[in-house]
């Protein structure tokens, strides 16, 4: 699953330090969406594109016609890597849910340096999962503060499910 969470030891435990400072969440929650073409992947998808468009060149190396198809063939080679690391950066997305016993926060950094910024009680925070009737199946959202915000939006449906029973047990234990 594209999320994970970190539990900050609180020195209750006694092989676990203490928290470095009262203002140490007790819970973090990241999420990013899934990548299906890693760097590596990347790599070598331009370098096959490159070698497949190499190969009717060599029928025309040495003659003057190299020079009028050649530039055509670089274009759309480097329009390729534009495209896939344009949309690469467009899908950088990364949520940051913080839970301390008196507030919660969800940050998201979105492409192009996009910030949003959600805080709420945890007391009063509550976890929606609306099967039917959002933009998705199973939309999942937090309600505090006057504000009612997505959380996942790029996960599956079956993520958010999971998702939403694990923020519903992790609030109350804050509670």
């Amino acid at each position: 699953m594209p999320y994970e969470w970190t539990v900050i030891p609180t020195g209750n435990m006694p092989d676990t330090p203490p928290a470095s400072t009262p203002d140490t969440p007790k819970a973090e929650l990241h999420l990013w969406p899934y990548r299906s073409l890693p760097n590596r992947g990347f790599v070598i998808f331009i370098g096959m594109t490159a070698l497949m468009f190499a190969f009717p060149l060599i029928q025309v190396l040495g003659t003057p016609v190299l020079w009028g198809i050649l530039p055509f063939i670089l274009i759309v080679v480097a329009a390729l890597w534009y495209g896939l690391r344009r949309s690469h950066a467009d899908g950088t997305v990364l949520e940051e849910l913080r839970l301390w016993p008196d507030r919660v926060t969800l940050t998201r950094t979105g492409p192009r340096r996009a910030h949003h910024f959600w805080e709420a009680n945890p007391h009063w925070v509550r976890v929606t999962l609306y099967p039917t009737g959002g933009p998705v199946e199973n939309y999942l959202t937090l309600k505090g503060s006057g504000r009612e915000v997505e959380i996942g939006a790029f996960l599956s449906e079956d993520e958010r499910v999971a998702l939403s029973q694990e923020l519903q047990a992790a609030l109350s234990d804050l509670r």
